[in-house]
């Protein structure tokens, strides 16, 4: 029996810790057998017991307005106008300069172990179709190393702004297979969930929704999201980002809502590297950390990926790309630093976010596509805890990156 690639004694992520080695056959493109001791020939790679994970998942970031800090800088001395900055340079952004910035995002984020993306891009007037269109542009150039999907949203309004639902609309029949928004943002929060789950029937797409970002638990928009996926019968297909106001839950309430999420099918990503950045700036002291805890609500049944949001923009004036750092930096917040706790946040990169993203055709199995990670760790709960390096990625069989450890160099 012959392959065209058999990585040697790997520890498959998400198996018992007394599960043996195993050795992982790739033929083409997707994976053809999973034993230990394959007795098979092919190209042997070696992991010595290293972890190999399916593709890490970018389940919510915005290619669009990334790498935008050498025209609008974060707001001096904790100011809040993150939404206003980006605004105002939107007008500038052309088709080539969204690709040309995206491209490198999305470049970075391979290198750092993700296969599958959805990311964000915004539809309003003084950005319209420019950036959605250099997305879906991307997405084709860049197959090879990365699967794309685009949630086409409005970030700055849309019940009061009828050009934004004409570009939303305009998106949907071209190509987007996600529909968001920002209620936030709307003089009318309930007219803009409303308006995403029509257009969600409309043209049988899924949901992903900027939701409850403040302070408090007041006026959370959260209840009606559950009301609507039941009425429309959506389970399954509705996810909300951000999340911070279930940071200030008493965990009475949290399970409570938990409950609810759990029973209606609404996903939670919680993206810790924005929320630590935008929230308590009302406080000059014992500031809040306004990151929802996806551990408790994972507890309740709740499906919780986490994931990247912004990269160096004034929203989020850092990042590299890495979806494991974006993962300790959660740990760290959460105080979540068991072996369980951290293997159930490499689950929310990975087969959590593969089930968000609803890609049945994900996984370590036979017969499915062989995206794969190698990395310089064991388990999934040492890459979090270490920030493990990824050292090899494939797409569909074929490597997209690789790079090597540290080598110190001793006297």
């Amino acid at each position: 029996m012959a392959f065209d690639l058999i990585l040697r004694n790997a520890r498959i992520a998400g198996t018992a810790a007394d599960t043996p080695l195993m050795d992982i056959a790739v033929d083409g493109e997707s994976i053809a057998a999973i034993a230990p001791h394959l007795e098979a020939e092919g190209t042997e790679w070696g992991m010595n017991g290293r972890l190999v994970s399916p593709g890490l998942i970018e389940s919510h970031i915005h290619l669009d307005k990334s790498r935008i800090m050498d025209r609008c800088t974060a707001a001096p001395d904790r100011g809040t106008d993150h939404m206003h900055r980006v605004s105002a340079v939107k007008p500038g952004f052309t088709q080539e300069d969204v690709y040309a910035r995206a491209k490198e995002t999305v470049e970075q984020c391979v290198v750092n172990g993700t296969s599958h993306m959805r990311t964000h891009a915004e539809l309003d007037p003084n950005g319209g179709l420019r950036g959605f269109e250099a997305l879906k542009q991307l997405a084709a150039d860049y197959r090879w190393a990365i699967d794309i999907e685009i949630c086409v949203f409005a970030q700055e309004g849309l019940t009061n702004v009828p050009e934004t639902d004409a570009n939303l609309v305009t998106a949907l029949k071209n190509g987007a297979t996600v529909i968001g928004g920002a209620p936030g943002y709307d003089p009318d929060h309930g007219g803009q969930i409303r308006r995403i789950f029509e257009l969600a029937r409309e043209f049988d797409v899924d949901i992903d929704i900027h939701l409850d970002v403040g302070p408090t638990i007041d006026d959370m928009d959260i209840h009606l999201v559950c009301e609507l996926t039941a009425e429309f019968g959506w389970g399954g297909r509705v996810a909300v980002g951000h999340g911070t106001k279930y940071s200030c839950l008493p965990p009475d309430q949290l399970q409570d809502l938990g409950a609810r999420l759990a029973d209606t099918g609404v996903a939670v990503t919680v993206l810790p590297a924005t929320d630590l950045f935008v929230m308590g700036r009302h406080q000059d002291h014992s500031v809040m950390r306004g990151v929802a805890d996806a551990n408790a609500l994972l507890a309740c049944g709740v499906n919780c990926s986490l994931s990247t949001n912004n990269v160096l923009n004034p929203f989020t004036p850092f990042g590299d790309c890495s979806l494991i750092r974006i993962a300790n930096l959660y740990a760290n917040v959460a105080q979540r630093g068991g072996e369980d706790e951290m293997a159930d946040i490499f689950e929310m990169l990975t087969t959590r976010s593969a089930r968000l993203l609803r890609r049945e055709n994900y996984g370590i199995e036979v017969g499915k596509p062989a995206d794969l990670v190698v990395w310089d760790a064991h388990t999934g709960a040492e890459a979090v805890a270490t920030i493990a390096r990824p050292l090899h990625g494939f797409k569909r069989g074929r490597e997209t990156f690789s790079q090597s450890l540290p080598e110190l160099q001793r006297p």
